[in-house]
């Protein structure tokens, strides 16, 4: 199995416990009654163990440093290094429109955007990876798995066509994943996969606080916090999600790997939805069709094109 393929694999695997985080954190979510709650103690818990493991490791600090001198002497653009507030958009606009659009319109908006992003950002060589042409195979892949996540959401999609409106933040959130993906693969070029990781949440942790503190003075504060422990892994999975990108971006560039991450969770949403479906899911005809294409866009996006 070549490097390429390999990565695919992992990045599959990586979609795969996407799917399950999102499912820890929607669960924690419900149960506070507040989304962005949820998304800070997720991020807050996964930045507490990172800044846990530098304290103790000389390496991670070495690393860290590499990178404040990269930013000093303009290797490293400042704003390559703030990643992780595309990250907190993502999660904020999951707490601002899902009500209003449904988890369907949302998967498709920003799975859109994402792609569409992929694509330019892999042209304009942003990420660590070289410059990759618009070659038919790539947009195919991407037009496929769009019509994919199309296709697996289509039974669940029952917004209007006013509501539908909001889909511009999902898509616009969408559209900074992508460059996430790219720029912290940058850092990880420089100072390390989990010192990449370590800036990703800092930067993330505080634009959630930020957004937290505000809706605060709107809401309130949340309901009581459960105890159910698993509900609290979702930062400890988010690490190995962002340090695995981090890295594999590298080998795949930014289009491969959203695809693959994008099958997995589609993977992943199967294997849910079938052995501990969340209350109102259904497994569906469409939603694995929608799986099996999108594997084929993958398939598609990593062969050689000959246009």
């Amino acid at each position: 199995m070549n490097s390429q393929r390999f990565g695919v694999v992992v990045a599959i695997l990586v979609g795969v416990s996407i799917a399950g985080q999102s499912r820890l954190n929607g669960a924690l979510g419900a149960r506070l009654d507040d989304g962005v709650a949820a998304a800070v103690i997720s991020f807050g818990s996964g930045f507490v163990l990172l800044c846990i493991g530098l304290a103790f490791s000389k390496r991670m600090q070495n690393r860290l440093a590499e990178v404040r001198t990269a930013v000093r002497t303009k290797t490293l653009a400042p704003w390559q290094c703030i990643g992780g507030v595309c990250g907190a958009f993502y999660v904020a606009c999951q707490g601002i429109t899902i009500s209003t659009i449904g988890v369907a319109v949302f998967t498709v908006a920003v799975v859109g955007g994402q792609l569409l992003s992929s694509l330019l950002v892999d042209r304009a060589g942003l990420g660590p990876a070289e410059s990759s042409p618009l070659t038919g195979n790539r947009v195919l892949g991407a037009a496929l798995a769009l019509i994919a996540v199309a296709v697996a959401s289509s039974g669940r999609i029952d917004a209007d066509a006013s509501a539908l409106l909001f889909a511009v933040l999902p898509a616009i959130a969408g559209i900074g994943l992508a460059w996430q993906q790219a720029v912290n693969g940058r850092v990880a070029a420089v100072g390390g996969p989990m010192v990449a990781t370590w800036i990703n949440f800092a930067t993330g942790t505080t634009a959630l606080v930020i957004v937290a503190a505000i809706g605060l003075t709107v809401r309130g504060w949340p309901s009581t916090p459960p105890t159910d422990w698993w509900l609290y892994v979702g930062g400890t999975l988010g690490i190995a999600h962002i340090a695995a990108a981090a890295v594999l971006v590298r080998t795949l560039g930014v289009l491969l790997l959203g695809l693959s991450v994008i099958a997995g969770q589609l993977l992943g949403a199967l294997l849910l939805d079938a052995i501990v479906p969340a209350s109102g899911a259904t497994l569906t005809v469409t939603v694995v069709v929608g799986g099996v294409l999108t594997l084929v866009a993958v398939w598609i996006a990593a062969g050689r094109s000959k246009t």
